[in-house]
């Protein structure tokens, strides 16, 4: 089955460690959603079939949008797919904007999913990475979000900001569970290039991110929703039984997936493409009837670093069977040999002919999974 992501470049304020393609600027968004739309239609014959079983609203923050603008979008990918009646159709969205009407409004469009970018529940926390919430927002969104009906709910929480003890950590984690939230989303915060954090932190104004922190909090969060009932299904993500993102997972199994908007990443088993990271010219290409992308025509050994990086991560592991099936013996062999060195040093296990990461070692996953690339 394929999905679809749709990329919202817009938000109200830039968050400190962000480097998302997105605009603070709603100036262009008419504009955009008509762009959208006509993407979709020149697209419809990128993937393999026709079938959507994943919508993925992402961004920028897609919870600027209203109700209306959401099924505008939805009823155009039925006008040129078949969304399939049981599709999991996910919106990430801030706190901020969660009002119980636009919930309602939400839900109304088809959205049976929300992501919502909570990052912590201390106020400390959140200036720091300049979220445009608090924590109050953040509690009240998710009890409106469950008034609204809305079960299969996801939260993003961010680790090792220099401003969150161990203890704070684990309250955050316990919030959550307390909550009874579906599905949890957790990253150690990273400094990326480029970005306002990374700026701040060069001239001493932020404190840097310390890596012996950054692993005890990992470790915390793996032992903490473990204990409570939640699968570790891939190195950063977390559920309930029954509630593993069916979108995100598509990526890490390889399914083909539609990306619409700028910068948005599509991918059909064959090649992946990616959209111009300009809303300005992704717009003025698409009233063009141009595709504003770049294309890159997937190699053996590219789908064998794919295929590796991604099954590793995952609690499903890395297939030797599949290895020899899609790939050769060539790189099944090679897989072998370069896997015996972590397997010695219990960093990966081998069972029934699938390899998987080591949970003790899940946190240096990067540097293993490297060793195993073409």
């Amino acid at each position: 089955m394929a999905g679809i992501y749709l990329h919202i470049p817009f938000c109200k304020q830039a968050c400190h460690y962000c480097n998302f393609h997105f605009s603070t600027s709603l100036r262009l968004k008419n504009e955009m959603l008509t762009a959208l739309q006509h993407e979709i239609a020149l697209q419809q014959h990128y993937l393999p079939q026709n079938e959507i079983a994943t919508v993925y609203f992402g961004g920028g923050t897609p919870s600027l949008l209203s109700g209306n603008e959401i099924e505008r979008l939805l009823s155009q990918i039925k006008n040129f797919f078949t969304i399939l009646p049981n599709a999991e159709i996910t919106l990430e969205a801030n706190p901020d904007d969660l009002t119980l009407q636009k919930l309602q409004e939400l839900k109304q469009a088809g959205v049976n999913r929300l992501s919502i970018g909570i990052q912590s529940f201390f106020d400390a926390d959140l200036q720091y990475m300049n979220r445009a919430h608090n924590v109050q927002q953040a509690l009240q969104c998710i009890n409106h979000a469950q008034n609204a009906g809305f079960t299969n709910l996801s939260i993003d929480l961010i680790y090792a900001t220099p401003t969150l003890t161990p203890q704070q950590w684990l309250q955050n984690l316990q919030t959550a569970v307390n909550l009874n939230i579906a599905h949890i989303s957790a990253y150690c915060l990273t400094v990326e290039p480029k970005t306002a954090l990374q700026a701040y932190i060069s001239k001493g104004i932020k404190s840097n991110i310390d890596d012996e922190a950054a692993e005890l909090h990992f470790n915390l969060l793996r032992q903490t929703l473990k204990q409570n009932g939640y699968w570790h299904y891939e190195i950063s993500n977390f559920c309930l039984p029954g509630f593993v993102s069916q979108h995100n997972s598509s990526y890490w199994q390889q399914q083909p997936y539609l990306g619409i908007g700028p910068s948005a990443h599509s991918y059909n088993q064959t090649e992946r493409r990616w959209n111009v990271a300009n809303n300005a010219a992704y717009i003025k290409a698409i009233s063009q009837n141009n595709l504003p992308a770049q294309t890159e025509i997937l190699t053996t050994e590219n789908r064998y670093n794919e295929y590796v990086m991604t099954s590793l991560r995952t609690m499903w592991g890395c297939s030797l069977p599949a290895v020899q099936q899609q790939f050769g013996t060539t790189y099944y062999q090679y897989l072998l040999k370069q896997s015996r060195q972590y397997i010695a040093q219990n960093q990966l296990t081998l069972d029934s002919n699938v390899l998987y990461l080591h949970p003790d070692a899940q946190f240096i996953a990067d540097a293993i999974i490297a060793g195993l690339f073409v």
